[in-house]
This record gives C-alpha cells, sequence and structure tokens, in this order.
C-alpha cells in the first residue's frame, strides 16, 4: 500500500472512530503512530517527540486554563445570579423581557469566558424557570439560553480563536479584535429577533406586570447595577483592553482575568478553600482535554503530511478548478456540515489544518482577496461553529439545557427552538461576507493594516 493510500485510509479511519465514540485525543495519536510507523518506520517516533514539544512551547496556549480559571471562578462565584438579577430589573420595560436579559446576561457572561457548557447550565438554572413562571412559551425559551450560551466561543477571549491561532500562525491579538464587532452583531441579531417575535406573537413571551416592575424601587435598580452588573463588565472590559491595546499579551490578560476574578469572588464573599479546589479541578479537567487534543491533532497532521495524504486532498480540490470565494464557500459549507456530527473543537483541530494549506495557496495567487485571508477566514469560521453547538444530533447545548431542566422541556422542543438561531447564524455570515469591515474595522484601527 503506498504512502499515501494509507494517509488516506488513516483519516477515514479517524471519521468512523469519532463517529463510533472512540476518544477523539487518543484516537488521533494511535492511528498517527500505527500508520506512521507502516509508512515512514521508526522515524514516526521522532516525529511524536517533536510535534509534543512543539505544541508544549506555545505560550499561547497558556491562556487557556487562566481563562477557563476565569471563567469557572465566577459561575461558583455566583456572580451571574445577580447579573442576571440586575439585568432582568434593566430590561424588564420590554417585549419578551426575561429573553433580553437571557441574551444579554449570556453575551456578558461570555465575554468572560468561553466555556459554553457553564453558560447554556446557569443560564438553564437562572433563566428557563424564570421564563415558565412568567408563562413563556417553552421553545422560545430553549432556543433564548442554547443560543446566548453558544456565544462564548465566538465573542473574546473565545478558547476557539486561541486554537485557531495556533493552528493557522494568526495572531490571536488580532483575531480577537477582529472577532469582537461580528460577535455583537450577532447577538443583535438575536436580540432584534426576540423582541420581534414577541410583539408579534404576545403569547409566547407574556410581559412582566407593571405593578412587578414598579416594585424595585431607583436605589435598588442602582445598587443591582453597582453590585451585579459593573464589576463584572468592568473586569472583562479591562482584560480585553489591556489585550487589544498591547499592554499584554492574551496569558497575561487571562492572569489578570483570572486574578480579577478571584478578587470579585472575595468582594462578594464566595471565595473558600472548597470552590477554589473545585475551579482548580475543573480548568485541569479541561485544559488537559484540549492539551490532547492539540497534542493527538499534531502527531496526526504531521504524520498525515508525511505520508503525502495533504497533497491528494490538494492535487483533488485543484483538479475542481474552484476560485477564490467558491473554494471559501465550499470550505464553510463542509464545516457547516461536520457541525451536525462533530463538535467544535473536533473541527478545528482535525479538518481545518486540512483547509490551511489550501487556502495558503490561493492566497499566493490572490494576495488581495479577503477570501483567501487566513484571518478572514478564522472570523467565519468562529461564527460558522456557533451552529456546531445548535445542530442536532451532537447539539451539546440542547443537552446541557436538558440536564438542568429535566422534564421540564423535551429534546425535540429544545431542538425547534434551536432551528431559528441556526437561521440567523447563516444570515450573520452573509452579512459578514458582504461587510468584510466588521472583522477588519477594530485591527485596523489598534494595529494598523500590516500587522
Amino acid at each position: 500500500m503506498s504512502p499515501e493510500v494509507l494517509g488516506v485510509t488513516m483519516l477515514l479511519l479517524l471519521v468512523v472512530a469519532i463517529m463510533i465514540g472512540f476518544p477523539t485525543a487518543f484516537t488521533m495519536m494511535s492511528l498517527g503512530i500505527t500508520f506512521g510507523f507502516l509508512g515512514i518506520g521508526f522515524v514516526v517516533f521522532d516525529l511524536v517527540v517533536q510535534r509534543t514539544f512543539f505544541v508544549m512551547q506555545n505560550d499561547v496556549l497558556v491562556a487557556i486554563p487562566l481563562f477557563l480559571f476565569m471563567g469557572y471562578l465566577v459561575e461558583r462565584a455566583g456572580i451571574l445570579d445577580e447579573l442576571f438579577h440586575a439585568v432582568q430589573v434593566m430590561f424588564g420595560w420590554m417585549p419578551g423581557s426575561l429573553a433580553v436579559a437571557t441574551l444579554a446576561t449570556g453575551t456578558i457572561f461570555a465575554t468572560a469566558t468561553g466555556i459554553v457548557g457553564a453558560s447554556v447550565t446557569l443560564l438553564g438554572l437562572l433563566a428557563f424557570p424564570a421564563m415558565m413562571r412568567a408563562g413563556y412559551n417553552r421553545q422560545y425559551a430553549a432556543g433564548t439560553i442554547t443560543a446566548s450560551g453558544t456565544l462564548g466561543i465566538l465573542i473574546p477571549p473565545s478558547v476557539l480563536l486561541i486554537l485557531y491561532g495556533f493552528v493557522a500562525g494568526v495572531s490571536v491579538p488580532r483575531l480577537y479584535a477582529g472577532a469582537f464587532l461580528p460577535g455583537f452583531m450577532l447577538a443583535g441579531l438575536y436580540f432584534g429577533f426576540l423582541v420581534l417575535w414577541a410583539i408579534f406573537r404576545p403569547a409566547v413571551a407574556p410581559m412582566i406586570p407593571k405593578a412587578e416592575r414598579e416594585r424595585v424601587t431607583a436605589a435598588e435598580m442602582l445598587a443591582l447595577v453597582l453590585r451585579g452588573f459593573l464589576p463584572i463588565v468592568g473586569l472583562i472590559l479591562a482584560v480585553l483592553l489591556a489585550i487589544f491595546f498591547g499592554f499584554a499579551t492574551p496569558s497575561e490578560g487571562a492572569a489578570l482575568g483570572a486574578l480579577g476574578a478571584i478578587v470579585l469572588a472575595i468582594g462578594h464573599r464566595k471565595l473558600n478553600l472548597g470552590m477554589m479546589r473545585e475551579s482548580v479541578f475543573l480548568t485541569v479537567r479541561t485544559s488537559a482535554m484540549v492539551g490532547w487534543l492539540l497534542v493527538g491533532s499534531s502527531i496526526f497532521a504531521a504524520v498525515f503530511a508525511r505520508l503525502g495524504g495533504a497533497a491528494v486532498i490538494g492535487d483533488f480540490v485543484d483538479s475542481l478548478n474552484l476560485g477564490p470565494e467558491q473554494f471559501f464557500w465550499v470550505a464553510q459549507a463542509v464545516i457547516f456540515l461536520l457541525g451536525w456530527p462533530l463538535e467544535w473543537t473536533e473541527i478545528t483541530i482535525i479538518f481545518l489544518p486540512l483547509f490551511l494549506p489550501l487556502l495558503a495557496g490561493f492566497n499566493d495567487r490572490f494576495p488581495d482577496n479577503y477570501a483567501t485571508d487566513p484571518f478572514f477566514f478564522g472570523i467565519m469560521i468562529a461564527l460558522n461553529q456557533q451552529t456546531s453547538f445548535l445542530s442536532p444530533p451532537v447539539a451539546m447545548s440542547a443537552y446541557y439545557l436538558k440536564g438542568v431542566v429535566g422534564e421540564g422541556v423535551t429534546l425535540n422542543e429544545i431542538f425547534q427552538g434551536m432551528y431559528p438561531f441556526m437561521g440567523i447564524q447563516v444570515l450573520a455570515m452573509a452579512v459578514l461576507w458582504f461587510f468584510p469591515q466588521l472583522a477588519y474595522f477594530l485591527p485596523e484601527l489598534v494595529y494598523g493594516k500590516g500587522f
């Protein structure tokens, strides 16, 4: 069997193994070592050491555990509870006010951490019972929570953007600046949809009675804003601005965020040894999973390239005679479809390295086309992969929500509530394509065009 056939066979076996449910990281490592030994002999073991060391010495990846630790501390300190209550009071006069409060809370929490599971779980615990008591439609409520909770993989500080920057060799601060406006644009589209749905179909989101809204005095509202809203927003702005303007690297900004989360937990009188131990444990567990994925994918990708598998795929794409725009949208369509059975980590770690060399080839031939720019490609990928959390059968956001609400809603109702938001995500991709300055404006303003 030729090395090229071994490479393609290895890729097909990886897809089958993931579909069956084998652990992704160790499947990639075992396939890489096995097929590498068959194709290039004992050299594969040197390759394993080199790729593992390459991943371990990357300083940018230090930001991942620190941002995760920041998020877990904020979650366990009960800060999100107060944030949701403050935002709920602030938006109580609007149609669909509880849904708008859920979206606002999810957006703010997304800028505090990229932990989608934590966001959906906490919003499910806080917002779903409140919406059910107010007589909200279950599909409307479920769609709001699951969509709001996924914003963390797009809005900085996003773990996905850190991983993409590592895989594609693109500056993470520039990716953070580029994803900022598209992320809030998507949140704005969600906001418009929720309010319009509540206006034209008021039965799905009844207004909170005026007497109940007026029960909170102006002094109480000010106190809620000062305690529940300003501290977390101030911490987020401090972290992001420090990274954007070059005062701190992503890793240093993440360390600043982790320290700020500790200070907030102390200020809320929630910091204790048990909470710290649990936050550290969850951070280590999640970081270890990401680390093994990176090591496994690096080994797999190196062996795949040495066997000639990447060249086979490149020759096949070249034979299609695609233009840069056509290739861009074919790649986005493939990633969108991969989001139905796979999670974003698997897509980013396994499949993006297959597209990036092809993208580089187009970029060499069409250097002034933003469709071939790895930076713009990455921002669109982050927007595209929002769908991986909302698309059945995997749709992890649905299972996170179902896990905390139990019999309060069926999986089918959650899926039906998510479908409109998937449509909005596709619309957001079209908006970004026609208005690419949404991605380029902040990076060019802060860093200049050549960064």
